[in-house]
């Protein structure tokens, strides 16, 4: 289980946390929530067949690219408009 990326965004006027997590090979997914106000608005929940090869699956590395890619995804997505909220 790899650690995850938190971050702390303004975007028009309201404040976000964004919280990216691996779940771990027993319940293999990253997970990405999006919160303001202490609620969750959004998440993004991708099963690691989805971000990965099937060779990388169980690479330590490929995991944590992937938890980096989403976790970025996320905010630009956020940033962008394209997650509305």
């Amino acid at each position: 289980m790899q650690k995850g990326f938190n971050s702390d965004i303004v975007v028009k006027g309201t404040s976000f946390h964004i919280q990216t997590e691996d779940w771990g090979e027993k319940n293999p997914f990253i997970v990405t929530r999006v919160f303001a106000g202490g609620a969750v608005k959004a998440t993004i929940k991708t099963p690691y067949a989805n971000l990965m090869n099937e060779f990388a699956a169980r690479s330590e590395m490929a995991i944590k690219n992937a938890l980096r890619r989403q976790h970025a995804d996320t905010i630009d997505n956020l940033v962008s408009g394209k997650i509305q909220i």
